[in-house]
């Protein structure tokens, strides 16, 4: 194949350079076309432009492949712990035994945050989106750790910033649920894990230590790590162009969570359960909703299924389907809500309509019924999606400062009024 690709602009040639990845992704690099030609390329939303070089995600969405640092998804699932993971999307290896132990134990020594932050929620009004909480208390993390603002830190330095992210997220994220259900906050122990502190510290109460089922454990292990990243995404691609500009990184990754937010990103999840509550509300008619998805002038569209990357079948989905099943079977959870969701599923996988059209459950639609049967509320599933994405969010943003790329600085193509001279007030 040759190296070059040339381009034909108002009768002049102009040759570009084809780059190739290592999996064989193939990209033209217009990085001069302006400086050579005046012309710039336009691609609303980004669909295929490639805005930097990766070596953190590999995801091929025809073929149905996510790796981190060129481990499949289905191994790391299966295999790793969270923190296993986070580690190797960090640092670009899966730790020796010695120095995970030390990652742990790091993390563990800084899940505390400051008693100041309490503070916050006393301004935070009663029925506050938990994601807005997240966003505000994560960028708030920059006024209780100054030194993080300078944009030239120190290896041990960064460190300790990714260190402090990672374990105030979880304590962070508990608070925000126990301070909504108006209950006390429950403080990280010493003696548990990164998940089953987690855990307790939502679930569990101030004078009263709570044990959790190991499939509910391994459940969450898979969630987060299944969350981890998944390439340049809209949260991903928000967290490198603010971090370009050398903010530090909790308010690089603040911004990252206000965009993981939206419906048609993160909130996903809690779209399903939101649906599903509204079919049951209907009655709860499985088979009436599914006729209007089908219907193409009826505007119903089915939350959780199909993808817009995969085009074929989400291995996530795959992988959190099964801890799915384990979690209803060892919970013996009655919901009919979660019924419902089960109809959808059985029919969407045998139904030749979404079986043609490639829609099956994605790992949003199982996610959420995973998160409604643990006992979450739905406005609390993104903010769960948050910290199982938070490792990706860190890595990328390490892999941009240390690539020294530029600051993010899209074209745009002008289509409005061309020059005109101001009218006064009293002529208009």
């Amino acid at each position: 194949m040759s190296d070059k690709a040339s381009i034909n602009l108002d009768g002049t040639s102009y040759d570009l350079p084809v780059i190739v990845g290592t999996e064989n992704e193939k990209a033209v690099d217009i990085s001069k076309l302006r400086d050579l030609s005046g012309f710039i390329t336009l691609d609303p939303g980004y669909k295929n432009t490639g805005a930097t070089k990766s070596a953190i995600t590999f995801l091929d969405g025809e073929k149905g492949i996510l790796r981190y640092r060129g481990y499949p998804i289905e191994q790391l699932a299966e295999k790793s712990t969270f923190l296993e993971v986070a580690y190797l999307l960090i640092y670009g290896e899966l730790p020796k035994k010695e120095v995970l132990e030390k990652f742990r134990a790091d993390i563990k020594k800084q899940m505390m945050i400051h008693e100041d932050m309490k503070n916050f929620f006393a301004g935070f009004p009663s029925k506050s989106h938990p994601m807005g909480k997240l966003s505000c208390l994560v960028g708030a993390l920059s006024a209780f750790y100054p030194e993080s603002l300078n944009p030239n830190l120190t290896d041990e330095e960064e460190d300790q910033t990714i260190i402090n992210l990672l374990a105030k997220m979880p304590t962070i994220v508990s608070w925000i649920q126990k301070k909504s259900l108006g209950h006390p906050v429950v403080y990280p122990k010493n003696n548990l894990g990164y998940i089953d502190n987690f855990l307790n510290m939502l679930f569990g109460e101030v004078n009263d230590e709570k044990t959790f089922d190991p499939v509910v454990i391994d459940a969450m292990h898979k969630l987060l790590i299944l969350h981890a990243d998944h390439e340049q995404n809209c949260s991903t691609s928000t967290v490198r162009i603010v971090g370009s500009s050398n903010a530090n990184l909790y308010a690089s990754v603040a911004s990252g969570i206000n965009a993981l937010w939206g419906p048609l990103h993160g909130g996903a999840n809690q779209a399903v359960i939101e649906m599903l509550e509204a079919i049951k509300n209907d009655g709860g008619d499985a088979e009436k909703y599914l006729a209007k998805a089908k219907d193409k002038n009826d505007p119903f569209r089915l939350m959780g299924f199909g993808h817009r990357v995969y085009k074929n079948f989400d291995p996530r989905a795959k992988i959190i389907k099964k801890a799915c099943d384990d979690i209803l079977e060892k919970l013996g959870v009655q919901d009919p809500v979660l019924d419902i969701a089960k109809r959808l599923e059985e029919a969407a996988l045998n139904d030749q309509y979404f079986i043609d059209r490639k829609l099956y459950p994605n790992v949003d639609f199982y996610s959420g019924i995973i998160y409604r049967a643990l006992g979450f509320k739905a406005d609390m599933f993104t903010v769960l999606f948050a910290l199982g994405r938070l490792p990706g969010w860190i890595a990328q943003w390490k892999e941009m400062r240390e690539n020294k790329e530029p600051i993010g600085r899209p074209r745009q193509v002008y289509v409005g009024h061309t020059e005109r001279d101001y009218v006064e007030f009293s002529n208009r």
